[in-house]
């Protein structure tokens, strides 16, 4: 006798934080998770994209040791289906006769029921999928679980113009699951929805977008898992920035389904949602590399008190230590404002004079220069003393230093390398100078969301109004090298994001002859780039994984 088809199908989403290349922490999440979906109830657990692995393991997947290693950990899980409990797809890579495959499988009563592959592997981007891994060989069909049948395409496999979901939809698919490692950058929940609405449309089908969380070295995984009714109206929607695992309830409603209970999680916008970016990539790059703490340059400047912020924030005041590096031309109102802001922040806080190292240098090179060290080598060897300070601290105590350039400064090379670009990590790298005071200015109205900071004004207001400055030579600001931020970063965004000419550049107002060199600069900082420490990615177009441009070119754009 035939089992008639339920008629209802509780689906726990897990959108978690794996670690790339942990997995047996990362298939101890997912039997915590399981445990938990099956207290709840739920009749299958729906991971993401890679979960076993950790999402990019990039090249690790070249390993057979790692991808072997990643084969006994799904077998592990599917043994454990065996209670009677919830089943479980899950991201894993699979090698198979055609080749490494970024797969799903479904685990149920004891063993691997089914197998999918990706079949459109992203290149663009912060993706780089086809260099590893190979496409799935045929388009991939649904799979029965428990009398539904469940259409399981892979992340890109509803972005691009493959027909997937509409495929699967005629080879007999009730509800599409897409389990995805989708990084944040600012905007993309819309774009998530725009996208899997498309696919319901085309469909006809409810989606379940399932998207990890968590920092992985330059990218931030942000959840915001939702899922999308036929009708395509919102389901359900799972907090962003927050691992969760949460119950959902499906009925059969006619001849499709219907979501009828989940949660329906509210989302943080513009400032907030990049400040939280931020704050987790921070916290999670110290972390899962082992660093017990922190320590940054605290120059009484916007960009070093954002990050000792965020520091706090992600890590904890007992986790972040502060340091105070006055030369001559560190003016009392600088000292006044770093002092404020660590006893707002209640970090440790140190002050190591640079007057001593920088005049050894000035000795030293005296002879060779025939006089005094001037101009620029000057300036740039007092930040060198100055990184030089911090990594010591960092070689001591152990602690990971945190860089504090922003991208307009990184755009145009405004930094010294081997100096203020000493570090390990850098969570504001992806964000333009004008964005730093907004988010400096929200940051003293809000205590964000999983913050571990104190609340009210954490950065002194005087840093926020002064003039921004390097302060290496007297009366310095960065207005005597660069043109006024607001007008700077809009010529960049239109430069790295927007990748217009100078033409349409002009024509929003500027003047050409400062476009023309903004560009100059802007190629010529590509060695500077390559050597500096990763950072969070904000912006569509981050340097390093988005933008590859060649250190050594010669095109400037003179139309």
């Amino acid at each position: 006798m035939t089992k008639p088809a339920p008629d209802s199908l509780r689906i726990a989403v897990a959108q978690l934080n794996p670690v790339v290349g942990d997995v047996a922490g990362n298939l101890e999440k997912a039997r915590a998770a399981r445990a938990q979906a099956a207290r709840a109830g739920a009749d299958l657990v729906l991971f993401t994209e890679l979960f076993i692995a950790g999402y990019p393991p990039e090249d690790l997947v070249l390993k057979p040791a790692f991808v072997a290693a990643c084969a006994r950990a799904v077998e592990a899980l599917a043994a454990d289906t065996q209670d009677g409990g919830p089943g479980v797809v899950i991201g894993t890579p699979l090698r198979r006769e055609s080749g490494l495959h970024n797969s799903l499988v479904v685990l149920d009563a004891g063993r691997i029921v089914a197998e999918r592959h990706k079949l459109d592997l992203p290149n663009y981007g912060e993706f780089d999928e086809k260099r590893v891994f190979q496409p799935g060989p045929h388009m991939p069909g649904p799979v029965n679980f428990r009398g539904v049948r469940l259409g399981l395409p892979v992340c890109e496999d509803i972005w691009g113009d493959l027909d997937v979901c509409e495929t699967l939809a005629e080879s007999g698919a009730e509800i599409l699951l897409v389990p995805n490692g989708s990084p944040y950058y600012r905007g993309k929940t819309d774009m998530r929805q725009q996208v899997v609405i498309r696919q319901v449309v085309e469909s006809g089908l409810p989606i379940v977008y399932a998207n990890q969380i968590g920092g992985q070295d330059e990218l931030v995984f942000d959840g915001a898992s939702f899922a999308i009714q036929a009708d395509r109206t919102l389901a359900f929607q799972m907090p962003q920035f927050e691992a969760s695992c949460a119950l959902t309830e499906w009925r059969r409603v006619g001849e499709g389904w219907a979501c009828v209970e989940g949660p329906l999680a509210s989302l943080p916008e513009k400032e907030e949602a990049d400040y939280s970016a931020c704050m987790l990539g921070l916290r999670d790059y110290v972390d899962k590399n082992g660093f017990r703490d922190v320590v940054l340059g605290l120059s009484g400047g916007i960009d070093s008190a954002i990050c000792a912020a965020l520091a706090v924030d992600a890590l904890g005041a007992e986790r972040v230590r502060c340091v105070m590096m006055p030369y001559r031309y560190t003016s009392p109102d600088s000292l006044k404002d770093a002092e404020d802001c660590a006893r707002a922040l209640r970090v440790r806080y140190d002050i190591v004079p640079i007057f001593e190292p920088v005049e050894g240098f000035f000795s030293a090179l005296a002879p060779m220069f025939q006089g005094a060290v001037e101009g620029v080598t000057a300036e740039n060897l007092q930040s060198r003393a100055r990184g030089t300070i911090l990594m010591a601290i960092s070689n001591r105590f152990g602690s990971m230093v945190v860089t504090t350039g922003n991208k307009s400064e990184m755009s145009v090379g405004y930094a010294t390398l081997y100096g203020d670009m000493n570090g390990g990590f850098n969570p504001i790298k992806d964000l333009y100078k004008m964005q730093v005071y907004a988010v400096s200015r929200w940051r003293n109205t809000t205590v964000p969301q999983g913050a571990l900071g104190p609340a009210g004004e954490v950065i002194p207001a005087n840093i926020i109004d002064k003039a921004p400055s390097a302060e290496l030579r007297p009366d310095q600001t960065d207005q005597d090298s660069l043109p006024p931020y607001p007008a700077l970063d809009d010529i960049l965004e239109c430069l790295v994001e927007g990748e217009m000419g100078v033409e349409e550049i002009v024509a929003r107002g500027h003047d050409r002859d400062l476009v023309h060199r903004i560009e100059h600069l802007l190629y010529i900082a590509e060695y500077k780039r390559r050597q500096a420490a990763p950072g969070v990615k904000i912006t569509s177009k981050n340097f390093g994984r988005d933008r590859r441009y060649p250190i050594t070119n010669k095109f400037r754009d003179r139309s």
